[in-house]
């Protein structure tokens, strides 16, 4: 009987908050940082983007942490295509 892990790898992506869970344990086992929410979810044809927010450096106090936005694009079956990192600001910082 197959892990439930190794099921859920090659089950297609249901919807937005599935493509966002997976693009989060996607992006975290290959940088090793911590998520720390999701800012955006768009279809592709082929798949799924999603903007993945993570702690890159955590510091104390926790508002000078250093975040960054990564930029992560799936396929329908919830396989990482490639990632990019788009933003990095301390978690303070608000856009203008």
């Amino acid at each position: 009987m197959p892990h439930h892990s190794e099921k859920q790898r090659s089950a297609p992506v249901k919807g937005p908050i599935g493509a966002a869970r997976r693009a989060g344990r996607r992006l975290s086992a290959l940088t090793g940082h911590a998520v720390d929410g999701v800012s955006a979810v768009s279809p592709l044809e082929d798949g799924w983007r999603v903007r993945v927010d993570v702690i890159e450096v955590p510091r104390i106090p926790d508002t000078t942490s250093l975040m960054a936005t990564y930029e992560v694009d799936l396929d329908h079956n919830g396989r990482l295509v490639q990632y990019e990192r788009v933003r990095r600001y301390r978690r303070c910082a608000t856009d203008d």
